[in-house]
Parts: C-alpha cells; sequence; structure tokens
C-alpha cells in the first residue's frame, strides 16, 4: 500500500469516527440540560427556551458557518473533528497547530499538515485538561492572588496578547495586503466598540478586504 492510499484511508477512518463522536457529543450537551432539568424538576416551558434561542443561537449558527469554512482547511479532517469537539479554538487551537505547522514546514491542505493538525489539536486538548485540572485544585489557595487589581488587565488582554504576536509574524511579510484591512478594522472596533464581541463576524468583511487587494495587485502585476 502505497502512501496516498495509506492516507486516504486514514481519512476516511477519521471522518467516520469524526462523525460518530460528534453526534455523541452534540447528544451529551444538547440532551444534558434536559436530563438534569428532568431529575430536579426544573424543566423551563419549551416557549421561554425557543426565544432564548432564537435570540442567541442565530447569531452563533452564522458565526459557527463562518469558523467551519474558516478554520477546516487549516486543519484538516482530524484536526477539525477534534478542535470542534474539544472547543476554544479562536484562544488555544488554532495558535497551537498554526504554530506547529509553521516549525515543521508543512503546507495548507498537505498530508503532513493534517497529521500535524491532529497531533497539535490532541496535545493542547490534553495538556488544556492537565492545566484545568491543577487550576481547579489551587483555585482556593490561589484566589486572592488571581482576583488582585494588578493581574486584570492581563486577564483581559490574553486574546489579543496572543493573536497579535502570531497576525505580526504574517502582516510582516504581507504588509502591502495587511495593511489597509488591518487599519480598517482598528478604527472601526476603535469607533464601534461593541464589535469587539463579534469578532468571528468581522472575519467576513476583513478578509474580503484583504483578497480584494491581493486581487488587484495581482491583476496590477499581470498588466
Amino acid at each position: 500500500m502505497d502512501s496516498q492510499q495509506y492516507f486516504e484511508n486514514y481519512n476516511k477512518k477519521t471522518h467516520v469516527i469524526g462523525r460518530i463522536v460528534t453526534i455523541i457529543v452534540l447528544v451529551m450537551l444538547l440532551g444534558s440540560p434536559f436530563l438534569i432539568g428532568a431529575i430536579l424538576g426544573a424543566m423551563p416551558s419549551m416557549g421561554a427556551f425557543a426565544k432564548g434561542f432564537l435570540a442567541v443561537g442565530l447569531i452563533w449558527t452564522v458565526s459557527s458557518i463562518v469558523e467551519f469554512l474558516v478554520y477546516t482547511p487549516m486543519l484538516g479532517a482530524g484536526g477539525s473533528y477534534l478542535a470542534f469537539i474539544t472547543g476554544n479554538l479562536i484562544n488555544m487551537k488554532i495558535p497551537c497547530a498554526v504554530n506547529a505547522r509553521d516549525l515543521v514546514g508543512a503546507k495548507t491542505g498537505s498530508a503532513e499538515n493534517e497529521i500535524i493538525s491532529t497531533l497539535s489539536i490532541a496535545t493542547s486538548s490534553l495538556v488544556t485538561i492537565v492545566v484545568l485540572a491543577i487550576g481547579v485544585l489551587l483555585l482556593q489557595p490561589l484566589q486572592p492572588f488571581l482576583q488582585s487589581e494588578v493581574l486584570q488587565p492581563a486577564f483581559n488582554n490574553v486574546v489579543a496578547a496572543l493573536f497579535g504576536a502570531m497576525a505580526y509574524k504574517y502582516f510582516r511579510g504581507n504588509m502591502k495586503i495587511a495593511a489597509i484591512p488591518l487599519t480598517f478594522m482598528c478604527l472601526l472596533f476603535v469607533l464601534v466598540p461593541s464589535l469587539t464581541g463579534s469578532t468571528s463576524f468581522m472575519i467576513i468583511p476583513s478578509g474580503g478586504i484583504a483578497i480584494l487587494i491581493a486581487w488587484l495587485r495581482f491583476k496590477k502585476n499581470k498588466a
């Protein structure tokens, strides 16, 4: 069996296992609140549930579709299943996978990228579980220290610092393409601070601007 055929078989098995586990996780996530409510006799009315879902679910449905379209090509099959099942993509899984891919020099869409993404996200998930377990054990002794006013600004800017450090590497290599969407989005978030809670949606216009600039530059160079 050659490497290509082996990789195709690996992907088929990955999809089978990934779909089964995804269905199980969805049933558990959606079913556990209703099960707990039924056991404790605290079931909400279905009307209130439907209103709450329509108020929040529709927004996050669009966000989920956007994240799926953006992240799946980056992570491949195995990495995508693991990332979407374990969650915390933006904060942990995507930076870990991108950094691992860059360290080994794998290209997006290649078999190497699929394997590296899967291994890096699996490792990230295991490390997260260990860190959370240690954090829970140490939460009470460290609570006064973690709640100090001195550390609060740091906790509020962890995600921005993480992605800023990662983004700089890509901006530096494509500054002519990145400058306009970066400036535009910075001004937009400063003028409309409420948009900071909708970063998944803002990927669409910022990505569209970057693609348009790249296309215009391509047409200009071709001409």
